[in-house]
Parts: structure tokens; sequence; C-alpha cells
């Protein structure tokens, strides 16, 4: 039985936010009261998993060799690490690592540990704008043609020279698609490898990228105000969220993950990663996410190796947005893990890993 609920507009500014949101806290707290103890109950048994085998992983920061701040044009400054390679070799390209959204780079942290051991690679890792510790947009909406450029700033700065590898995952690989479509001249020359994880081409409007991170976020509840976020302030919709953290847990392990028990520390670590990412950052990119489409773009890679990775039970971007992007390039290499959802490169970290080693072995 639907119910309706009728929010009286308030006669001043202050208090129609006040209203709106009180209203929308209100519903919130109505709709979770009964479940909130049985979540966190949930959530502590799941939690309580023996045979988790990240359980004593040391997630965060790695081992880097220069870190530093990237100011862009409008302001924006980006959080940059590099790290040298031990036993470097004439010809190894660079790593240049981007994630995804509501992620930072911490998303590749298996990848990352196995380059750095290995030693012959120098690894360029960096936090998308508003994500992690880079700072975020001072006005507007974030846009996929500026993270392109925002790539090609950090390439500039880090390796103005000598071969390159792009890796991203989910909107990192819609960044390296919307950095070809701006730079296609540096594939082939400069980019000699890519490495698309858990991506789209486009209609992203028809997948789930956005939904599940507003809920995990805000709460459904709470969701009507996202429409009105720069309005009502990223901070109160925060707020507003606190109460449904169980629930972002499970939604992490829902959409994130495709095994039937994922390792509690890994999501966990996912939805720390997404806490951090604030919900005025997440409705910023909502607009060019859902209407990311850049399949032309693609051509840029055709005369360059490609692998695409993709887990078979991605709820994010499903398997058929990685199958349209090697329908385009044929050429690829294509691996579908089993078992694996979005987070195809933490979940099953052994695979992936090999995946990109012989990769980058092959060029």
């Amino acid at each position: 039985m639907s119910q309706r609920f009728r929010i009286p507009r308030p006669r001043t500014a202050a208090g129609k936010v006040a209203g709106v949101v009180g209203a929308a806290v209100g519903v919130a707290a109505a709709g979770l009261a009964a479940g909130v103890v049985s979540e966190r109950v949930l959530v502590r048994r799941l939690k309580a998993d023996p045979t988790d085998r990240y359980a004593h992983e040391v997630f965060g920061e790695q081992r880097y060799d220069d870190a530093f701040r990237l100011e862009l044009p409008d302001g924006t400054d980006i959080h940059v690490e590099v790290v040298e390679p031990t036993r470097p070799a004439p010809g190894r390209p660079t790593v240049v690592l981007v994630h995804g959204f509501c992620l930072d780079m911490g998303t590749f942290h298996f990848q990352r540990k196995l380059l750095a051991e290995r030693g012959e690679h120098r690894i360029v890792a960096y936090d998308q704008p508003g994500h992690g510790r880079s700072g975020r947009l001072e006005s507007g909406e974030y846009d996929l043609a500026a993270l392109g450029r925002t790539l090609r700033r950090v390439i500039d700065r880090t390796a103005p020279e000598g071969p390159l590898v792009l890796v991203g995952h989910s909107m990192g690989g819609m960044t390296i698609m919307a950095f070809a479509e701006l730079y296609p001249e540096m594939f082939g020359d400069r980019v000699v490898g890519t490495v698309l994880m858990a991506t789209s081409g486009g209609l992203l409007a028809e997948t789930k990228l956005v939904a599940p991170a507003l809920i995990g976020r805000v709460g459904a509840p709470v969701l009507y105000m996202m429409s009105n976020a720069t309005r009502y302030g990223g901070t109160v919709i925060d707020r507003a969220r606190k109460s449904t953290s169980n629930v972002a847990w499970l939604l992490t392990r829902k959409y994130g993950f495709g095994t039937r028990k994922p390792s509690p520390a890994l999501v966990s670590y996912v939805e720390e990663m997404n806490s951090r990412t604030s919900a005025d950052t997440v409705t910023r990119y909502l607009r060019t996410l859902a209407t990311h489409s850049r399949f032309p773009a693609l051509a840029a890679l055709s005369g360059t190796p490609v692998l695409v990775v993709v887990g078979d039970k991605d709820m994010i971007t499903p398997v058929t947005h990685s199958e349209e992007i090697v329908r385009r390039l044929p050429h690829a290499q294509y691996i579908k893990v089993d078992d694996s959802g979005h987070v195809v490169m933490l979940e099953h970290a052994d695979e992936v890993n090999k995946a990109l080693w012989d990769f980058l072995e092959g060029l």
C-alpha cells in the first residue's frame, strides 16, 4: 500500500530547507526504525567471517617515491603519487592508474602492490577531482572531458616522455575514453596499451552506476533532495545519510561484489572509499555519467593493444557494456571473471593481476 507524504511549503528560504530536510529525515527515520537493529546484527554477523583471507590486509596508503598536489586551471588540486621502479628495464612503460566513481586510487591496491614488488614499471596513481585526497570543484558540475584533460595534465607532469599504459576502472575507463577523444594522437607513440576494467562506452543511463551510489550515500528516502543538492548543501545531505551506514555496507556488498560470500574486509574497504566521497561530489558527477557516450573515441585505441576485464556478475556496468567495447575493438583481449562484481580487481585480485602482468609482458 503506497503512502503520500505532503511537505508544507515554508515561507522563508531557510525555513524551506529546514522543512524539506526535516521531512526527509523524518521519512527516513520512520522507514528505517524497524530495520536498523536487524541490519546492524546482520552486518556484524557478516563481518565476523573467520575465513576472510584479507582480514589482516593493511589497506590504505602504499609506498611512493614522490607525492604532490597538481593544481588545475579551475583551482582544483589533485593528489598524485609516483612509484619509481626498483629494477628498471629499458622500454618498460609507465603505468597510469585511473580509478572510478566514488572510489580513489586505493581501488588498485593489489595491482599497485604487484607492480611495486616486481619493480620493473614506474607507477603513477592519482585521485580524481572530488575523490580521495584531491580537492573538490568549487562550483558547477564535473565533466568527463575535464577528467580527460586532468589525465593529460597528470601525464605531462609525471611522464612527459616515454611509453605509457593507461589502466582505468569504471569511470576511470570513461576518463581514458574522454582522453582518447581529446588526444587521439597520443595513442601509438605514447600510449602503447590500454586496460579497461568494468567500464562502458555509453548508455550509462541504462545502468545502475548512479542509483546504488546515491542510495548508499544518502538513503532512498532522501534521494529526491539530490536534484537540489547545491541549494541544500552537501553537508546537510551527508548528515542525513549517517543513519544508513549499515545499509550502505550491505548495498556495497550487493552491488560491488559477485561472490556469494565476499571478503568482509574488502567490502568495508570499498564502503570506506565510498563514504569519503561527499554527496555534493556525487551529485555533481550525475549529468556527465548519465550522458556519457564515447564509442567513436574507441577508434583511437584500435591500433594499440587493449585488455578488457569485467566480472560476470557486474551489476553496475554489466557484461554487455564490455562486450560492446570488444565488438568495436575486435583485437582486444577480453577476460570475463567468474563470480565477480564491479570491483573485479579487488574481489579477484589474483586473476586480474595475472591478466595485467601478462598484458604488460606482451607489449
